[in-house]
């Protein structure tokens, strides 16, 4: 791994520190070691520190795996600067935030597989939904959704459902530039966006009919 001159030295560095460095150099490894400590020690000569010292940055796979997640977050930022995005339509930010986390996915793509591998495990299930939920959550905020109500859960349920499923598509994709993913992408985008324009119709509608909220109200103010 290169770094820059600027950079304090990784042996110099406190755990905390290393996290980040190692999150991103471990899944080279991991791609053919498994995420284990071989991985993490072979991550470790790779960037100049001890494997002694690399071993206490993770208590185990799972949270190599998670910090990985978190630095793909990062870079996909990175990646797709606000100034960049402000420039696009909605539909456009998610996409291209989508496809920037692809990207950066496809430099480890045994690593990600073996990583899901793992997550799918009934007793990581919690922690697998956690992540997804993050890396949604990451991407809305990028592409500008300020969302408090019920919406901000929905938006990120749904956007999570997508990036899993497509995901899920490009580990097996071997067209050109993933072109069978992009389609794929752009088709559940489509209806993500068709979901989001009903139900603003919906939400912005008069209510008709009987309403709870109004009968309790007439019935504590009289008038």
């Amino acid at each position: 791994m290169v770094h820059n001159a600027a950079m304090t030295d990784p042996k110099d560095m406190t755990l905390e520190e290393l996290r980040p460095i190692l999150a991103r150099e471990i899944p080279h490894h991991a791609a053919f070691d498994g995420w284990n400590d071989q991985a993490i020690a072979s991550a470790a000569e790779a960037i100049g520190v001890p494997s002694s010292v690399a071993g206490l940055v993770f208590e185990n796979r799972v949270a190599m795996i998670d910090a990985w997640f978190a630095s793909i977050d990062q870079d996909m930022l990175g990646a797709l600067p606000a100034e960049r995005l402000k420039a696009m339509k909605i539909r456009e930010r998610i996409t291209a935030l989508v496809e920037a986390r692809l990207a950066l996915a496809a430099r480890d793509k045994e690593a990600i597989r073996r990583a899901l591998a793992i997550l799918a495990m009934p007793h990581n299930a919690a922690i697998g939904l956690r992540l997804g939920w993050r890396a949604a959550d990451a991407m809305w905020r990028a592409a500008g959704d300020t969302a408090t109500d019920y919406n901000h859960y929905t938006k990120r349920a749904i956007l999570g459902s997508v990036y899993a499923a497509t995901l899920a598509v490009f580990m097996n994709d071997e067209t050109d530039d993933w072109a069978d993913t992009r389609a794929f992408l752009a088709r559940r985008i489509d209806g993500v966006m068709r979901f989001e324009k009903a139900k603003a119709q919906w939400t912005a509608a008069p209510t008709i009919g009987f309403s709870p909220s109004r009968l309790i109200g007439r019935l504590r103010y009289r008038g």
